[in-house]
């Protein structure tokens, strides 16, 4: 039964809020492992059109090959002796994230899971992405009603909606900020955050969504989540969640880490 820390590698589009993932890592350290790679974008809009193009088969790839490689853990739970380093001595992955909502909704459910299917089958390893991430944190919840606190402009955030329709998730509130680029969302203030939820929010909502790995969240999850007395759901927290139950289900006989950082997302819940 192996104790070893989950590797988690994070495909993040252009740069925003990705320094929230290595901060999130020295705070949670040794328990979890998280490597970022950076993955090319064509220009920073919030559309669908240069989402669609940030979300491509060519991009994720590129980034993907990126990532360190090998395992270090066999099925059974034994350290690997062979590939448990790659050539510059980093640990390999043992998920992949796409760790982008906007490039994966945009595509709509069938096209999400058709996204990650391509990915998982270049790398080999169990792949996911924030909007099947949001998905699956609702599951494993068991929340169907929730709001959602976007980012996004309009015609974006209307994708995501549909999204979630298709997945049988009731948007009962639904609040966009219209902002256009993901660099602007990244400087988004504690203050302007809370402010942004509770804006969202329904009393009939089961929890809050916000949908943007471009937000500064993994750090402030404690604050949202008092300021609204509900679940709130991030897009970096079901991001680092998703891949974290994806590397534990890697590996036969492993225990998820106890995680209390990241909320009623506790992997060991």
């Amino acid at each position: 039964m192996s104790a070893a820390a989950p590797r988690v590698g994070i495909l993040y589009p252009g740069y925003a809020a990705e320094d929230d993932y290595p901060r999130f890592e020295e705070a949670v350290a040794p328990r979890v492992r998280l490597h970022l790679v950076h993955t090319t974008i064509g220009v920073d809009e919030h559309t669908p059109e240069a989402l669609t193009e940030t979300g491509s088969p060519a991009r994720l790839a590129e980034g993907a090959d990126r990532l360190p490689v090998g395992s270090g853990v066999g099925p059974d739970g034994a350290e690997d002796a062979d590939g448990a380093e790659d050539a510059e001595g980093v640990e390999g992955v043992e998920s992949v994230m796409w760790a982008c909502t906007s490039g994966s909704f945009v595509f709509g459910p069938r096209g999400a899971h058709r996204q990650v299917e391509a990915l998982a089958d270049h790398t080999g390893l169990p792949t996911s992405s924030t909007s099947l991430a949001f998905v699956h944190a609702l599951d494993h919840l068991g929340v169907r009603r929730v709001a959602v606190a976007a980012s996004y402009p309009d015609r974006l955030a209307a994708h995501f909606r549909d999204f979630l329709a298709g997945f049988d998730v009731d948007a009962v509130g639904f609040r966009t900020q219209g902002i256009f680029t993901a660099a602007e969302v990244g400087e988004l203030s504690t203050d302007a955050l809370v402010e942004m939820v509770r804006a969202a929010d329904r009393p009939e909502a089961e929890a809050m969504l916000v949908p943007d790995t471009a937000m500064h969240t993994l750090g402030r999850l404690e604050v949202l989540t008092e300021a609204l007395g509900k679940p709130v759901l991030t897009a970096n927290q079901v991001t680092v969640w998703e891949g974290i139950r994806l590397a534990v289900d890697s590996v036969a006989g492993r225990h998820a880490p106890m995680v209390p950082e990241l909320g009623v997302l506790d992997p060991s819940r």
